[in-house]
């Protein structure tokens, strides 16, 4: 057996209702004054205010950083930081969606440590100390509060990561309740980020182990039972509860078994469109499938019969392709735009956008197949729907 190693986040609580406990979670790390990173429509949601209301009861200094939009920029994340510096920030909590949490784990960190945030793009750069970070999602799809993931967008929108143990936090805080507002398009794209984490981890060609295997495998029959429910009947607590679960057990698999070309090639698709991070995965999802086929067929085949357990009588090829299908309908189902010209990219975009995603390498190198500029070229050309004219 190959060696591995596998980190996650130490304590995770899952439970309806687990955000009331915010407050004595807060309370067990002594902390006197914390910043709570949120962005201004969870705050408007009232996503947070019960926690507020207890914190303020116990005493507990609370400064709202509500200033979080969609894919990070650098410049928010600094801001962030500095106040959390200037204010004497002792603890750093964060409600809300991927961009809240991966803000929130850079505050933690930037705050604490003497480094820049230009200076540890990349992985295991960031090695000082960090805060408490007590960190809560609001959706079922980035699995951000367990993985050791920072996604920025730099000044000339190229996605950037931050990757370290350093930046998994202490305790995730999964509560059902908080989304259960979640509107019918955001459960989609972020569900199938949610599955394509599972997917990668489980396909990736570095770093792939047993531990995450079966994460995955668990997160993906999870998330395909409860994602149709879920975006139907967004009130379905169980469904919710599901989706939240497996969402976090994807976390923990692509923490370890990093993702791929499906994340490579949305990020240009997020950066410079400013389409949200799931919605991406899922535009480039099915273009990355086929051309990974070739390659994955095993893989592919084995994860199959979870999607269709029919497909556990097929044979390796036809499983696979099976599970290609799969996934092509429970997009379909779940009304996931079907091409990048309904998020605004034409075909003069693709150049710029295969150059983009080239150099993701820290991504590109997972895949099980290898990815050229003409492959992502060709790729992006077929999810627009429009072929690549002839040099």
């Amino acid at each position: 057996m190959n060696p591995f190693t596998f980190q996650t986040t130490p304590n995770v609580l899952f439970e309806a209702g687990a955000s009331k406990k915010l407050p004595d979670i807060v309370a067990s790390y002594g902390a006197t004054r914390v910043m709570l990173v949120t962005d201004k429509g969870v705050r408007a949601a009232g996503l947070t205010r019960s926690a507020e209301e207890a914190l303020a009861k116990a005493g507990i200094a609370i400064d709202v950083y509500e200033d979080v939009v969609a894919d990070p920029p650098s410049t928010v994340i600094e801001a962030a930081a500095a106040r959390a510096r200037d204010l004497g920030t002792d603890l750093v909590l964060s409600i809300g969606g991927g961009s809240a949490l991966d803000t929130a784990k850079l505050v933690a960190y930037l705050a604490k440590s003497d480094d820049k945030l230009e200076d540890i793009y990349g992985v295991g750069l960031a090695k000082g100390d960090r805060l408490p970070l007590i960190l809560a999602p609001t959706t079922a799809g980035t699995g951000s509060e367990v993985t050791p993931i920072s996604i920025v967008t730099t000044p000339t929108t190229e996605k950037k990561g931050v990757v370290a143990p350093k930046l998994l936090p202490d305790w995730a805080v999964l509560d059902p309740e908080l989304t259960l507002g979640l509107p019918a398009h955001v459960t989609a794209a972020t569900g199938i980020d949610a599955m394509v984490h599972a997917i990668e981890a489980f396909t990736s060609k570095n770093k792939k182990n047993p531990i995450s295997d079966q994460l995955a495998k668990q997160a993906l029959a999870l998330l395909s039972a409860n994602i149709r429910t879920a975006c139907s009947d967004g009130k379905n607590v169980e469904a919710r509860s599901g989706m939240l679960l497996g969402s976090m057990l994807a976390g923990m698999a692509f923490a370890n078994a990093p993702v791929a070309a499906v994340h490579a090639l949305a990020y240009p698709v997020g950066a410079i469109f400013h389409v949200p991070h799931g919605l991406s995965n899922a535009l480039v999802l099915m273009g990355v499938m086929r051309f990974n086929l070739s390659h994955a067929q095993g893989l592919y085949a084995e994860l199959a019969p979870i999607l269709d357990p029919a497909a556990a009588d097929l044979p390796e090829a036809e499983a696979a392709a099976r599970f290609v299908e799969c996934l092509q309908a429970i997009c379909h189902d779940c009304k996931v735009p079907a091409s990048l010209s309904e998020v605004g990219v034409k075909q003069g975009d693709l150049e710029r956008m295969a150059t983009d995603a080239m150099k993701q390498t820290r991504l590109l190198v997972n895949n099980p197949r290898e990815v050229t500029y003409d492959d992502a070229y060709a790729i992006y050309a077929g999810a627009l729907g429009e072929v690549r004219p002839a040099a």
